[in-house]
C-alpha cells in the first residue's frame, strides 16, 4: 500500500484536520481443548479508518475498500459538521511533530516464517504434559499470532508505515480431586519474535505440578493482612486499579475523579513510582507511534507518592492543556484509536526480597492473578495462590485468595518495594476494544492493611 494511494484519499479535504490509517491484520489461532484440537486457522483481512475534524466534531469512518474511500470522505465530513452543531466543548487537537518513517521491531525469529506445522507440533507437545496427570482433568492451551502492518498519514505531513508483531502460547491448567477444583495460567508471550515460545517444557511442568499442589493447599482464613505481592500480582493492581485513572478519557467527564486525581497530589507512599513505558523494546507492550501518528514516550505517572502525569489521546491532551504522551491505540483496522496503556510498573527499590519477608514478618505471600473487577476507586482481585508467613518464614499453602481494598488506602500502604523487576508476557485489556499488547509488571512489594477474603 504505497504512500501515494492514501494521500489520493485526502486530496480534496474541506476540514481543519483528516488522518487516514491503513493496515492488514493476519492472525494465526491453535487451539486445544483438553487433548482435542478445536481450532486451526490462519486469516488475512484489511481496511481503512479515516478520522476528519471540522469545526469542533471531530467523526471517525471505517471503510474496507480503496475505491470507497472519497464516499468515506464526504460522509466523515458530513458527520463532524453535523456533530459541531451540537457538541458542548468542540475538540482541539495537541500540536505534535511531524513523523515520516518506517519502523519495523527487532525480532528474534519471525513467527511468518515458521510453517504451520511446526507451530501445531510446539502446541500440542506443551498442552499433552500436563494431560499426562491423572488428576489434570483438562487444559485450555492457544498459540496466538497477530500481525498488523500499519500505513499512517494525516493532513500535517506525518507518514508512518510500522508492523506490530505479537505471539503467544498458553492458556490453563485445571486439576480436580473429589469435588476440589483448581485452575492455574500458564503461557509465554510477547513482542520479540517466535524464538520466546521454544524451550518452554520446564514452564508448563511448573504450572502442571502447582496445580497439583494446590489440591492440597488449605484454603486462606479471612482477614486483614500485610502482605507481599510477587510482580505479576502487583502490575495487576497497577494496571487495574491505578492504571485506568491515568487514561484521561476515563476521568475527563468526572469532576470527583479530577479533583482527586490533580496532578502534584500526593496519592502514594513517598517510596512509590509508577510509570508507563510503550518504549521497552521486546516486551508485550512495546510500539514505536500510537495510532495518531505520535511518538511514544515513558510517562511518569506517580513520582515518589505524587501524581506526576497521565495518558493522552491528542484530543484529550488539548483539552488538559497537558503535552500528548503516544498513548492512543487501536485494536485493528475497525477502530479509531482510544487511550490505552503500554507497559504500566512499578519502579523497582532496593529492597532485597528476603529484607521484605523479614519486614512482613507476620502475614501473606501472594502469587499470580486469577483476574478480577473494579468498582470506581474501589477493587476485587483473585490471587492464584500464596503462603502464610511466620517470622519472616514462608509456611503452608494456601487457595481460594481474593484481594480488596480502597485504590487510595492501598496506594498509601505500599511500605516496601522490591529490588527486582518483572514484566507480564501474558497481559493485555478489554477496555472499550481489546489490546492483547498492554503490559503491567513490577517488583514484589509488601502492602499494609489488606482485607483478603476466600473464594
Amino acid at each position: 500500500m504505497p504512500f501515494t494511494h492514501l494521500e489520493s484519499i485526502l486530496t480534496n479535504v474541506r476540514a481543519e484536520y483528516a488522518d487516514l490509517r491503513y493496515e492488514t491484520k493476519k492472525e494465526v489461532q491453535i487451539v486445544f481443548s483438553g487433548p482435542e484440537l478445536t481450532q486451526i486457522s490462519s486469516s488475512t483481512t484489511d481496511g481503512y479508518v479515516m478520522r476528519v475534524l471540522k469545526n469542533g466534531g471531530f467523526s471517525t469512518v471505517v471503510f474496507t475498500e480503496e475505491k470507497d474511500g472519497p464516499a468515506a470522505l464526504a460522509r466523515a465530513e458530513e458527520n463532524a459538521e453535523l456533530i459541531s452543531r451540537f457538541i458542548i466543548k468542540p475538540v482541539r487537537l495537541a500540536k505534535t511533530e511531524v513523523v515520516r518513517d518506517t519502523f519495523s521491531p527487532n525480532l528474534d525469529e519471525d513467527p511468518r516464517s515458521v510453517d504451520m506445522e511446526e507451530k501445531l507440533q510446539l502446541t500440542r507437545s506443551y498442552n499433552q504434559r500436563p494431560l499426562q496427570q491423572a488428576k489434570i482433568v483438562t487444559t485450555q492451551i492457544q498459540y496466538l499470532e497477530l500481525v498488523r502492518e500499519k500505513w499512517f498519514i494525516n493532513t500535517e505531513g506525518t507518514r508512518i508505515r510500522e508492523d506490530l508483531i505479537t505471539t503467544r502460547l498458553g492458556g490453563t491448567i485445571t486439576s480436580q480431586e473429589g469435588g476440589l477444583t483448581q485452575t492455574v495460567r500458564v503461557g509465554r508471550g510477547g513482542s520479540s519474535g517466535f524464538a520466546l515460545l521454544r524451550n518452554q517444557e520446564a514452564l508448563f511442568e511448573a504450572k502442571t505440578a502447582l496445580a497439583l499442589d494446590l489440591l492440597k493447599a488449605k484454603p486462606v482464613k479471612g482477614g486483614t493482612y500485610s502482605v507481599i505481592l510477587n510482580p505479576n500480582l502487583a502490575g495487576v493492581f497497577t494496571h487495574e486499579a491505578f492504571g485506568h485513572f491515568s487514561e484521561a478519557d476515563l476521568i475527563e467527564d468526572s469532576p470527583s475523579m479530577l479533583e482527586k486525581l490533580q496532578l502534584g497530589t500526593a496519592i502514594g507512599h513517598p517510596n512509590l513510582t509508577i510509570i508507563d513505558d510503550p518504549t521497552r523494546p521486546g516486551q508485550l507492550g512495546f510500539y514505536k507511534y500510537d495510532d495518531e501518528g505520535v511518538t511514544a514516550r515513558p510517562v511518569p505517572l506517580i513520582t515518589r507518592g505524587v501524581l506526576a502525569g497521565r495518558l493522552h489521546s491528542r484530543r484529550t491532551a488539548a483539552r488538559f492543556g497537558e503535552p500528548p504522551t503516544g498513548h492512543a491505540i487501536a485494536e485493528d483496522y475497525r477502530y479509531g484509536p482510544i487511550i490505552r496503556m503500554g507497559t504500566i510498573f512499578i519502579q523497582p527499590g532496593q529492597t532485597p526480597f528476603d529484607t521484605l519477608m523479614s519486614e512482613l514478618n507476620d502475614g501473606l505471600y501472594l502469587i499470580g492473578t486469577l483476574g478480577g473487577q473494579t468498582s470506581g476507586e474501589n477493587f476485587t482481585f483473585g490471587a492464584e495462590y500464596g503462603y502464610e508467613i511466620k517470622n519472616g518464614r514462608q509456611g503452608d499453602m494456601i487457595r481460594d485468595i481474593n484481594i480488596s481494598g480502597n485504590l487510595y488506602h492501598t496506594l498509601q500502604h505500599i511500605e516496601g518495594i522490591g529490588d527486582d523487576l518483572e514484566l507480564s508476557q501474558l497481559g493485555g485489556c478489554g477496555k472499550g476494544q481489546t489490546n492483547i499488547r498492554s503490559c503491567h509488571g513490577g517488583p514484589h512489594i509488601l502492602v499494609r492493611d489488606v482485607v483478603i477474603g476466600g473464594r
